[in-house]
């Protein structure tokens, strides 16, 4: 059975189990701080697990991309060494939310395992474990399956310390967890390897194919285990694992994907033996970058960026290492859409996007690959001993952006080790960066607020509304709000808009007799919306009826801009191409800001030509149509995921613009029709991270604002140059080209003067140690005119040494000179380093020409007058 057909065989079993089939979630988890990256298919439904969040379903059933390659998961240095290991891989899952339990898990996964028209797995060659405490499971493996007792193995706290035990899962140091059973596959006595539980589990022969975790507790700070109100079910099977058991090889890089991407690679690296491992971390890496891009990660220096930075150079050293003297990477990626296209169509929809994004990184790393490696050769031919010391690999990191897992792979092929103490000591800063992840941990108990039910949200149709307070909290605890406190008041129904999508929260007042409460801002905890303000007047407790009023005036500006984002979007992909997609967005009251990838500025024709084509769908003047329907059919009618938007089964749709301009999902808040949105103009555009820009905009009245802003100065300055509007232009090229010709003039005047300055000074010059010394300060000087005088100087003076200072705007300019002939009896820049300290500042350079500066001219004077004594002391 091939990979994909295992993957759809796995998704229709369980559709016919009556699990609901769920598209898998992006690589970037949408609002959780605790992860780098998406590495488990349950983390999706992580605020299902933990009763913040409903589905319209209990059964779920996904194929999940996953990648752990930073953070707490990190596989990377792994790869390519061993069987196993992926930066990328599929987790094949199915999840009961309070459905079913253990009895249903584990019969459903045996007969997808053993049944004939599934996968008919030989009973004989499957183990399993369960926790040594989990009578139950024991006992439904032994009584109910048939599961002889000795392929039953007891697993109990083998990680030192009570639940920490292979077969007891948890979600992290606190929040849901519970005792697993997981399934082995015994590859049989001719591969090495004892079963599990035993001193030689760590072999190939007995090998996990499944782990069935039942999500029975709730694991507070403390340790406490409290019992979950609905146990629960998440199971995970890796798709790759579970094909090379069907298709009788060992390595996960023999089974057909892999194979594929294999002879894809050798073919674009000249016929490289598909056996050598340098291939294996390509055909791997390919994978986790291409989906990691789609899923709108970039490369950069730090956080996910970094990782997916730190993988495509592994995957170019290992090319480079197999030959490859030019970029290849990126011409893998067609291979890997014509594979897994099908499953994943954002790989189609995205190709383009990534083979930019490879290329443009491996044409950045090969130009400091080179010098990077010959700088590691020549320090491991003079290296004693077998340690890399950590100062050559902070320098390789720093200035020729190696990671340090690339030089660890150079030196395991050399059988040497890393100084990753020193390495360590060096690099504090780049460390931090490095181990960005280190910010994703949190606990799960106290991420947010302990509140039943759900907020009703009418804020679509209405702006105000007579609504029930359900719940108060004050710093945390519910209580009544007294005036004066700061609190968060969670309605039955609102009309207050959660901030989400990018657009900001609404706010407003809350009103009752005898009181008021100022919303200042609205967000959203699981589904409740929270109100966060201030008591200005009165008592505010659960159970008060109250007026909920939103800022009108305030919501209308943030739905035009909220509706021109989409407009926007539309356009840009229009005018630069398909491969544009959001990155991120910001809609407030005031402007509206977009992020989408795109890797080179947007020229000013194509911004005029974005702006018209918004402009033109305000004035056609649509109506904004809204569509309420299943994520199935919003794909089918080409909808368009925002970025960072969290989407359930029910999706909204919003279509505007002539001809269908724009559809979107999205469940923001609207203008009615597009010429609501009044006007739209662009304010800025400009690059914030690789391949991502960033444009910025106002409508309506704001955009009305801009453009009287930019007419007044208009005005202004054509007030200044003595022009009209339609000569502006035209006056100030003038004054530029005055200007670039008086600096001539100036420049040719400075240089006379540096010349006659030379002559006079070359006759004050003193002899020291056969050296003829020059100091002096030149005043109405720059630095350039410093360089030429000290050029003059050095000429003039035969064997000798020149410094020269200036003053310029408070600040100390410093240039020292030594010729040729002497620089083997003094350095310049030794001149420099001494003489900047002299004037609080510092300075250096080459053996004859150095410069520096300094923040103290009442010490300069000293500090020339010491010259010659300095060369007198230091000349060799």
């Amino acid at each position: 059975m091939k990979t994909a057909e295992l993957r759809q065989a796995f998704l229709e079993y369980f559709r016919q189990q009556g699990h609901t089939v769920v598209p898998s979630s992006s690589l970037v988890p949408h609002d959780d701080p605790t992860l780098l990256f998406t590495n488990a298919g349950m983390n999706q439904f992580k605020d299902v697990f933990l009763g913040r969040e409903t589905r319209d379903y209990t059964r779920a059933a996904t194929s999940q991309k996953c990648v752990r390659a930073g953070g707490k998961h990190n596989d990377l240095e792994n790869v390519g060494y061993t069987a196993r290991h992926h930066t990328f891989f599929e987790m094949l899952g199915n999840f009961s939310f309070g459905d079913y339990f253990k009895r249903e898990a584990i019969h459903y996964a045996w007969t997808f395992l053993t049944g004939e028209q599934w996968l008919n797995l030989p009973q004989e060659k499957l183990w399993v474990t369960v926790y040594a405490e989990d009578d139950e499971a024991y006992n439904i493996w032994k009584d109910e399956i048939g599961v002889p007792a000795e392929r039953i193995v007891r697993i109990g706290d083998n990680k030192g310390a009570r639940y920490a035990s292979d077969n007891f899962w948890q979600m992290g140091d606190t929040g849901p967890c519970g005792p697993c059973t997981e399934i082995f596959y015994d590859h049989g006595p001719e591969v090495a390897g004892g079963p599990p539980g035993s001193p030689d589990e760590d072999g190939d022969r007995y090998i996990e194919i499944w782990n069935v975790v039942f999500m029975q507790y709730n694991r507070t700070a403390d340790g406490e285990m409290l019992k979950l109100p609905k146990p629960s079910v998440d199971t995970g099977m890796g798709l790759e694992r579970i094909a090379a058991v069907l298709q009788g090889v060992h390595s996960n890089y023999e089974i057909d994907l892999f194979q594929d991407l294999l002879n894809a690679a050798s073919e674009v690296l000249g016929g490289v033996p598909t056996t050598e491992a340098s291939l294996r971390v390509v055909a791997d890496h390919i994978r986790s970058c291409a989906f990691l891009i789609a899923d709108g990660v970039m490369p950069s220096n730090e956080g996910r960026g970094f990782v997916l930075r730190r993988i495509i150079r592994r995957a170019a050293r290992h090319g480079n290492k197999l030959g490859a003297r030019e970029p290849f990477f990126y011409r893998l990626t067609d291979a890997l859409v014509k594979l897994m296209g099908e499953a994943y169509p954002q790989l189609v929809s995205s190709q383009k996007q990534i083979e930019k994004v490879l290329l443009q990184e491996e044409e950045q790393f090969a130009k400091t690959l080179d010098k990077g490696l010959r700088l590691l050769e020549q320090d491991i031919a003079q290296l004693k001993g077998t340690v890399i010391p950590g100062e050559t690999i902070f320098t390789l990191y720093d200035t020729y952006g190696f990671p340090v897992d690339l030089t660890n792979d150079i030196a395991r092929e050399r059988g040497l080790t890393l100084d990753y103490e020193g390495y360590e000591a060096a690099m504090e800063q780049q460390r931090e960066r490095a181990r960005a992840a280190s910010k994703f941990s949190i606990d799960y108990n106290a991420t947010g607020l302990s509140l039943d039910g759900r907020t009703e949200f009418t804020g679509y149709e209405r702006i105000d509304g007579h609504e029930t307070i359900r719940a108060v909290l004050v710093d945390g605890e519910a209580r009544n709000a007294q005036a004066g406190d700061e609190a968060v008041v969670v309605l039955e129904r609102t009309p207050f808009y959660a901030e989400s999508g990018g657009q900001v929260g609404d706010t407003g007042l809350l009103t009752w007799s005898g009181g008021r409460f100022q919303v200042t801002d609205t967000r959203k905890e699981g589904d409740n919306h929270l109100h966060i303000g201030t008591v200005l007047e009165g008592e505010i407790f659960p159970g008060l009826e109250v007026d909920a009023r939103i800022d009108h005036a305030r919501r209308e500006r943030i739905k035009r801009n909220h509706s021109a984002t989409h407009l926007l979007h539309a356009a840009l992909r229009k005018v630069l191409g398909e491969h544009v997609s959001q990155k991120g967005s910001l809609v407030d009251p005031d402007k509206l800001r977009f992020d989408f990838s795109h890797f080179e500025a947007v020229t000013p024709e194509q911004l005029r030509e974005i702006e018209r084509e918004v402009n033109e769908q305000v004035l056609a003047n649509t109506p904004v149509q809204i569509e309420i329907t299943d994520i199935d059919t919003a794909r089918e009618k080409g909808a368009m995921a925002l970025f960072g938007e969290k989407y359930g089964d029910t999706v909204r749709v919003l279509t505007m613009g002539t001809d269908n301009y724009s559809i979107e999902l999205c469940g923001g808040t609207h203008v009615a029709r597009t010429g609501d949105i009044g006007l739209f103009r662009i304010t800025s555009e400009s690059g914030i991270s690789a391949g991502v820009r960033r444009i910025e905009a106002v409508t309506g009245l704001g955009a009305l604002a801009w453009v009287e802003e930019t007419e007044r100065a208009l005005r202004e300055t054509g007030k200044l140059v003595k022009a009209t509007r339609d000569t502006l232009a035209e006056k100030v090229q003038q004054l530029l080209d005055r200007n670039r010709q008086l600096e001539k003039e100036v420049d040719t005047l400075k240089a006379r003067l540096a010349s006659s300055a030379g002559n006079d000074l070359a006759a004050s010059a003193v002899d020291v140690a056969g050296l003829k010394v020059v100091a002096a300060q030149l005043d109405g000087a720059d630095r350039k005119a410093l360089m030429e005088t000290a050029d003059q100087l050095k000429n003039k003076l035969g064997e000798g040494v020149v410094v020269l200072a200036t003053v310029e705007e408070g600040k100390v300019i410093l240039v020292a000179g030594v010729t040729k002939s002497a620089t083997s009896r003094i350095k310049a820049g030794d001149i420099m380093k001494h003489l900047a300290a002299q004037v609080d500042g510092k300075g250096g350079g080459r053996p004859d020409m150095a410069q520096g500066g300094g923040s103290d001219p009442s010490r300069l004077a000293e500090a020339l007058a010491g010259v010659p004594e300095w060369v007198e002391k230091n000349i060799a």
